[in-house]
């Protein structure tokens, strides 16, 4: 586990700020969610963290080490991430896709080993699909695609797992099982979510951006209130505390109340 530090990180590009000035941090083992709008910054703030973009300002420090200032290969050791889904991955099996987390690890031309075959397997276990092992990934549903690619996540042995709208377009049974297993990863997480409630139930902290601007950070029942969802999403709701779970709860209102 590490310490994600995000240092008055922006990203410009066309003379305009997509991320402005983002400061956050996600302590050794946190949960912590990006919440917001669309065209919000969610996505661009992670890529920046993840290394596809690179900030235009400030710094994004893993244990305080700049992973922009890391070679493409050691950040990829220490960071994982989780995309949207897989449909760039092609005719691969789940085994192989799952696989491809050991390669941080190897020379380019270095077969996997019975090490790295275990570990794949363990990761497929772990995560509900191993008797998908040899189906076709993109044969897969959304939910089981999710699910082999936190095992690959897995596999690659990060300390920090970045996940972008990992539960997107998922039935609800597999956006649960979902969250739960990156909460039992072991990892410090970052993820951006559109769902407040998934949000409220699975983050330790969360940070709402509006206009690529942190405007609330802190434990979800601090920030998600009438006031802010009126301010940000520019909707009436209703905030109360579930009582099973202690976690917030978002009763959104019709517009005409």
């Amino acid at each position: 586990m590490a310490v994600l530090s995000l240092e008055d990180l922006s990203y410009e590009t066309g003379g305009r700020a997509l991320v402005d000035g983002v400061a956050l941090r996600a302590g050794a083992g946190e949960t912590v969610g990006v919440v917001g709008p669309n065209g919000s910054g969610k996505t661009t703030l992670l890529r920046c963290v993840y290394g596809t973009l690179r900030p235009t300002a400030g710094r994004a420090l893993l244990d305080g080490e700049d992973l922009h200032a890391m070679g493409t290969k050691a950040r990829a050791k220490r960071v994982a991430t989780v995309p949207q889904d897989g449909q760039g991955v092609f005719e691969l099996t789940v085994h192989e896709v799952a696989a491809m987390g050991r390669s941080p690890h190897k020379r380019f031309w270095e077969a996997d080993t019975a090490a790295d075959d275990a570990l794949v397997r363990a990761a497929l276990e772990r995560v509900g699909v191993a008797d998908l092992a040899d189906r076709s990934f993109p044969s897969l549903s959304g939910g089981e695609r999710q699910r082999a690619l936190v095992a690959r996540a897995l596999v690659q042995r990060p300390e920090l797992v970045v996940l972008d709208e990992p539960t997107n377009h998922l039935d609800i049974r597999y956006q649960l099982e979902v969250l739960s297993l990156v909460r039992e990863l072991g990892t410090t997480n970052l993820l951006a979510l559109h769902d407040l409630n998934l949000a409220a139930l699975y983050c330790d902290r969360l940070y709402v951006l509006k206009g690529g601007r942190v405007v609330a950070s802190g434990p979800p029942a601090e920030v998600l209130t009438p006031a802010l969802l009126a301010s940000v999403y520019e909707v009436k709701a209703e905030v109360t505390t579930h009582p099973t779970t202690g976690a917030p709860t978002v009763v959104y209102l019709p517009a005409s109340t």
